[in-house]
């Protein structure tokens, strides 16, 4: 079977690393509000709404502007794969929070970046950067360090996280394929198009209105955050490889 090709986009590694650094660092935002919510709604509504918003934002601002575009694509296969995906990666996370520390779970997600490495070599047929590999592994040792194997982080609570990691790593090859093939914002809109449109077949068993005016602003701006985390992720990808960008995911 034939490689996939490597991800087309104009080179520029170190717009695509900043980029990624900011996406990280607003993600932390993102896990906090919807550690939160977590505690106090049904794990489906949170991500429900963070998809949803996501998908409200952008129909708002986006959609007079180009119609169409925003889901003209070339790859729909790969779109719905990589939507589905990412919705799952949110569920899983989110669903690991009400039994986690959001410190642990997010230390156990951080097996990403080599998922995604190992993918980008065997799978992309790219080859990593010098040092690649030993800035993942230092990276890892340092995630050890946090969650301490062994220790009451690891129950069976991690697998929700660990699922998460899988399903991140995916998302994150398939973004990479699309670089070039689709439109930024066409992959942004669809990914969250899919992801709200398959959570929102359970929502109306778990649904509860938010209890307070914070709380409805936290769901608005659980998926304002991850509409544009993610968009920076997109454009990450259009400038450097996976495997060159997996370290600064740390």
């Amino acid at each position: 079977m034939k490689a996939l090709e490597a991800p087309r986009g104009e080179p520029r590694p170190l717009r695509g690393i900043v980029l990624m650094v900011c996406a990280v660092t607003l993600f932390s935002v993102m896990d906090s509000g919807a550690k939160y919510l977590s505690e106090r709604y049904p794990v489906l509504l949170v991500v429900w709404a963070r998809f949803f918003f996501n998908v409200l934002i952008m129909l708002v601002v986006l959609e007079p502007v180009l119609g169409l575009d925003l889901v003209r694509t070339r790859r729909p296969g790969l779109q719905l794969v990589r939507g589905l995906a990412l919705g799952m990666s949110s569920v899983l996370f989110v669903s690991a929070l009400p039994w986690m520390r959001l410190a642990d779970a997010s230390a156990v997600t951080f097996v990403t970046p080599m998922l995604v490495t190992l993918g980008a070599v065997f799978v992309y047929r790219q080859k990593a950067p010098s040092g690649t590999w030993i800035a993942l592994a230092a990276s890892f040792v340092g995630v050890l360090m946090v969650i301490r194997p062994g220790s009451a982080t690891f129950t069976w609570a991690a697998l929700l996280p660990l699922g998460t990691a899988v399903f991140a790593s995916i998302y994150q090859l398939l973004t990479s394929r699309l670089a070039g093939v689709d439109n930024g914002t066409t992959s942004l809109f669809i990914g969250a198009l899919v992801s709200v449109a398959v959570v929102s077949l359970a929502v109306p068993f778990v649904w509860v209105w938010p209890r307070t005016v914070l709380d409805g602003l936290l769901f608005v701006g659980i998926g304002a955050v991850g509409a544009y985390s993610h968009y920076l992720i997109i454009l990450s990808y259009n400038h450097a490889p996976p495997a060159m960008l997996a370290p600064f995911a740390y």
